[in-house]
């Protein structure tokens, strides 16, 4: 009788505790809200794809506040357009600061508003989590934290893993064109792919740059077309890719392998012409990427609101997953130090890891880098699927060399 009675008296106390964690889940935030400032470009030719870290960053605030927000408090997120232009941001996240007075700040979108941001962090001692910053050596700021997980040299890691892939197919390349936009990031990729390859025996016949903002990509493709590479690698981000494309069709000619660095990934799939295409990615729609809870109700919820917002493709990314993680990078050191000071912060992120939903993060690395996640994806039949390295590839899924 007196176990049964303890046995009770503990399923009891369990269950009471349970019942009163559940309240606490379940209850509104309350208090003065945490404001987090960031930028996005929403304008601008960066555009395309700063709406879908807009979409993202306001599922995550919704979430938060449907759940006692950070630390029990409501999330308001401060968003300001900073037209696809580093200057701007920069003059952005002072005002941020200064004017708004966030209590933490999250990085904007692309390598270039990052550099400006991470500018205006040092000067106010400010933590900033980022999603989108490509040339980790020059992240000096030491409470700077990415969730793009590139590794501190992905000009060395990523190129060699796209050739890998390429080594593993039917038809390994022989020759490579390299063209490149001028934009730090993708610049800074195609020159490491064009060290990479020269290691791997691997005859460069085209180099060739362009500056960002470029309109006119007809006579790059007569110079890649005059090229003939088995294996054309593109440092495009944004709608650069569909432009060269284009330009290319309008030659009659298309590259035997293809490879586009960051393009918007929505514009791409739909061109008839990018069928075969490769990109970078860290997460694509598909198992094991979605066997995850959490990315599997934030894939529904994005579709939603992408379809509502007229996104030409409404499918869950690399973009759209290394945003995500950034909100879930932050929410969980807020919520591990139960603080908002940001050098509690970042000495907690310095000394632990954090799982998102394109995989766990690290970040004692140099310049507070992790592990490379890069993976290949590839257009197929109007969708992306990944198809290197084997253990994330789609179900079924493998190269295709036209």
């Amino acid at each position: 009788m007196g176990i049964a009675r303890g046995v009770t008296a503990r399923l009891f106390a369990l269950l009471a505790g349970w019942i009163i964690g559940a309240s606490i889940a379940l209850a509104a935030p309350s208090g003065p809200p945490v404001k987090i400032g960031s930028t996005l470009a929403l304008t601008g030719p960066l555009a395309a794809t700063g709406q879908v870290h807009k979409i993202v960053g306001e599922i995550y605030v919704e979430q938060l506040n449907a759940n006692n927000g950070l630390l029990g408090r409501p999330v308001e997120w401060i968003v300001r357009d900073d037209q696809s232009k580093p200057d701007l941001a920069r003059t952005l996240y002072e005002q941020l600061i200064t004017v708004d007075k966030v209590d933490l700040i999250l990085g904007p979108y692309a390598t270039g508003a990052i550099l400006s941001a991470m500018g205006v962090a040092q000067r106010y001692d400010k933590l900033l989590i980022h999603h989108t910053f490509g040339i980790p050596n020059m992240a000096k700021y030491e409470r700077q934290f990415p969730t793009w997980s590139l590794g501190p040299e992905p000009q060395v890691t990523f190129p060699n893993t796209v050739l890998d892939a390429l080594a593993a197919s039917p038809k390994p390349p022989k020759t490579i064109a390299i063209v490149t936009s001028k934009f730090p990031s993708v610049h800074f990729m195609s020159l490491g792919a064009r060290e990479v390859a020269k290691k791997r025996g691997v005859k460069e016949v085209l180099f060739l740059e362009w500056e960002f903002g470029n309109r006119d990509y007809g006579p790059i493709a007569a110079r890649v077309k005059e090229a003939n590479a088995d294996f054309l690698w593109v440092g495009a981000i944004g709608l650069e890719g569909n432009q060269l494309i284009e330009a290319m069709k309008k030659i009659d000619y298309t590259p035997k392998e293809q490879f586009y660095m960051y393009p918007a990934p929505g514009p791409m799939v739909k061109s008839p012409d990018a069928n075969y295409a490769l990109a970078g990615t860290i997460f694509e729609e598909h198992p094991p990427f979605t066997s995850n809870p959490q990315a599997a109700t934030f894939i529904k919820l994005f579709n939603e609101r992408a379809a509502k917002a007229g996104l030409p493709d409404t499918a869950v990314d690399t973009q759209a997953a290394a945003s995500y993680s950034a909100w879930q990078v932050l929410e969980a050191a807020v919520t591990a130090t139960k603080s908002l000071d940001d050098k509690v912060l970042a000495s907690w992120l310095k000394k632990n890891q954090v799982g998102t939903i394109h995989g766990v993060l690290r970040f004692n690395g140099p310049n507070n880098y992790g592990d490379d996640l890069m993976r290949v994806k590839q257009v197929q039949n109007g969708r992306w699927v990944v198809v290197w390295p084997k253990d994330v590839a789609a179900p079924g899924a493998k190269l295709v060399v036209p």
